[in-house]
């Protein structure tokens, strides 16, 4: 009886052996997932930016995980969630396929548009994908974020919509002193950020500021006229128009403007003037406009020296400099973010990753990097302090001289010779 007992739990153990499930393989490398509008100018620049700094950690020899050194390796797909007529459901998908393909250890960059962002927040909840953002500004993210502990997976290392804000509003503070301008003309954009973003201010114009809200329009992605508006402002005698488009056809409200002699500075956000490209784009007829470059190290700051090195290791990799205003600078940021969570976590657990992520206090291309409980990287003036996004006007000789804020600016403000200066308070 005793042998058949022993013979019995043999087999059953033997049994149970052939029944558990196999071990996962180690990983042998490190996947991090590209999930963006790879055809617009803002995703694709990122990517490059990815590359940059994962060529760079892996020419070092990786990321050290569990005492030994894995290599990073880039998956992406283009999810079209930028382009007009492409449902945030669709866009969706195509994170989702990358995920389950994939198997990325996190996601960098991300959607393009807030509404993709908003809405995929659950899908990186179930499947436990940390991501980077470094795109999507809408800072009901980290409302979300701090309220229910699911969405924790999901960070921005970018500017967002509120952050952006504090250095329109600082700027127009400075115009208002400077020039004695108080009259301004909103045209926005029909996105959810730079909706967020034209409402807030008009709230900020018509309380701290005491300026006068004279028009607000709001245009639909892919609109080629600005003509009407334009007019408008002129009549109704705006000091300053503030523009907040990331299109490409935004590049046509500077030919309307430029071409009507509207007496208005324009000071705001236009994504086809952000880079150096842009004079020669536009014929050299860009002199004297205000323009947001969104995070440091996507503008070569004299004043801080890494951002210029990043901006002359991305132009010696792909021989061109960065022309987008908004995304490069983080999404290289973000990888580094990344090696240094892993390595922190020890492992490649992602509820690990994300723990040692919320713990970030570095110095890096934009500034110093810390996130906020709603898992929101700090902007603010000073890069020993935050991270900075500035503001630059194009000089008569092309080129692009920061201005704004104080701890990076290279000069001061001027005004087109068509534009005149207000009446200043005594």
């Amino acid at each position: 009886m005793k042998k058949l007992t022993c013979l019995l739990a043999a087999a059953l153990l033997a049994a149970g052996l052939l029944l558990a499930p196999t071990p996962a393989p180690a990983a042998d490398k490190i996947v991090i997932g590209v999930s963006t509008s790879l055809n617009f100018l803002e995703g694709k620049e990122s990517y490059n930016a990815v590359q940059l700094a994962v060529e760079e950690i892996n020419a070092k020899g990786g990321v050290k995980v569990g005492g030994k050194k894995l290599p990073f390796a880039i998956e992406s797909i283009d999810i079209r969630d930028a382009a007009p007529g492409v449902p945030v459901p669709e866009a969706l998908l195509g994170m989702e396929k990358l995920i389950l393909e994939k198997k990325p250890h996190a996601l960098v960059v991300g959607p393009f548009r807030s509404e993709a962002l908003l809405a995929g927040m659950d899908m990186l909840a179930k499947h436990k994908v940390p991501l980077l953002g470094t795109i999507a500004m809408s800072p009901k993210s980290e409302a979300m974020i701090a309220k229910d502990p699911k969405y924790k997976y999901v960070f921005r290392v970018s500017l967002d919509a509120k952050f952006f804000v504090g250095y329109i509003a600082g700027v127009m503070g400075f115009l208002g002193k400077e020039f004695g301008y108080n009259k301004v003309y909103i045209m926005n954009q029909d996105v959810a950020w730079a909706r967020a973003t034209a409402d807030i201010m008009a709230k900020i114009f018509a309380g701290k500021l005491k300026w006068q809200v004279v028009g607000h329009e709001t245009f639909p992605t892919g609109a080629k006229d600005f003509a009407p508006a334009l007019m408008k402002a002129k009549m109704k005698g705006a000091q300053v128009i503030m523009p907040v488009f990331d299109m490409p056809e935004s590049g046509i409200l500077i030919k309307q403007w430029k071409s009507m002699k509207v007496p208005a500075l324009m000071a705001g956000f236009i994504s086809p003037l952000a880079g150096p490209g842009a004079w020669k784009t536009f014929g050299g007829k860009i002199d004297g406009i205000l323009n947001a470059v969104f995070e440091l190290g996507n503008i070569a700051a004299v004043k801080y020296p890494m951002s210029r090195s990043f901006f002359r290791a991305y132009k010696k990799k792909f021989g061109k400099e960065i022309e987008s205003g908004h995304g490069p600078a983080p999404s290289y940021e973000s990888v580094y973010l990344l090696k240094a969570a892993i390595e922190k976590a020890g492992s490649l657990d992602p509820d690990a990753i994300v723990a040692a992520l919320e713990k970030t206090d570095v110095k890096g291309v934009m500034g110093r990097v810390k996130f906020t409980k709603g898992h929101q990287v700090i902007f603010g003036n000073d890069p020993s302090k935050e991270s900075l996004g500035c503001f630059f006007q194009w000089s008569p000789k092309g080129e692009r001289i920061i201005v704004y804020p104080p701890a990076v600016a290279e000069g001061k403000i001027w005004l087109p010779s068509w534009v005149k200066p207000g009446m200043k308070k005594k």
